[in-house]
């Protein structure tokens, strides 16, 4: 009598290179997706494995620094065996950072309790530099940007707020809260880091474009207010594009901002 091979449930904590993909969920037309990937470096190994699973469905062109998921498997290999196995058989734009063994109920997005993004600017009139070389990382302003009032007005996005005038297409309740929403300066670029209990549709990039707006002066901090208040799309500013946009972690604790910190850090390669 043939005995069944035990399931297991892994995470999977990756980082990619969004430039080439068309996103992260897998697409029946065939076009290149990360889900789509990592499911066909699965296929390479040994034992039956279900769907891969992501903390988030990012959109075309946009990166990782730690995008988790999980999957199902029966495949028998030490959880470090399984990350140079799917290393080996995964494009150079998709990188495994850890695998881990978890308990059959973690579920990559339902048991996440906060996400956190990173969207990186440049400003290039007065100081040009990585115009080429960062084109498909970081967005190039070509203008000066006030960076006080940018501060300010994205303060005035933390806490519980409808957010509706922020989303585009969406149907879920549009009430979010925002653990964290700070514009940070390194090296010479303009960070937004913004951490929240969950995400609207194109949430993160409307909050950087009416940002933006800030910076050059045609929206003042206190008019945040009255855009969140409105619930009204056409009152924030543009979605900027998604090239410089990085998904940068997904929290399955409580929020909180020194550990977040930390472990972002880590991912960036800066000094704590």
């Amino acid at each position: 009598m043939s005995v069944e091979p035990e399931k297991r449930r892994l995470k999977l904590t990756l980082e990619f290179d969004g430039t080439h993909f068309k996103g992260w969920q897998w697409q029946p037309t065939g076009e290149r997706t990360v889900q789509g990937e990592l499911q066909k470096a699965m296929d390479n190994l040994p034992g039956v494995h279900s769907h891969v699973h992501g903390a988030g469905r990012t959109d075309a062109g946009v990166h990782a620094l730690a995008m988790v998921a999980h999957l199902d498997t029966t495949c028998a290999l030490p959880s470090e065996r399984i990350r140079l196995a799917l290393n080996a058989h995964l494009p150079k734009d998709v990188a495994i950072l850890q695998v881990e063994d978890v308990s059959d109920t973690f579920e990559a997005q339902f048991s996440a309790l906060y996400r956190r993004y990173l969207y990186r600017m440049r400003t290039v009139r007065a100081f040009p530099r990585g115009l080429a070389l960062d084109r498909q990382r970081v967005l190039m302003v070509h203008r000066a940007l006030d960076v006080p009032a940018m501060k300010e007005a994205a303060a005035r996005l933390m806490g519980t707020h409808n957010f509706s005038s922020f989303a585009t297409q969406e149907t879920r309740s549009r009430v979010r809260t925002l653990h964290l929403c700070e514009i940070r300066g390194y090296e010479g670029d303009l960070e937004l880091h913004v951490a929240a209990d969950g995400f609207l549709r194109g949430m993160v990039r409307t909050i950087a474009g009416t940002l933006l707006r800030v910076g050059h002066g045609s929206v003042k901090p206190e008019e945040l207010d009255a855009i969140l208040e409105a619930r009204d799309r056409t009152k924030a500013g543009r979605s900027l594009p998604a090239h410089a946009l990085y998904f940068a972690e997904a929290g399955y604790q409580p929020w909180n901002q020194e550990t977040s910190e930390r472990q972002v850090a880590e991912r960036l390669g800066r000094p704590r």
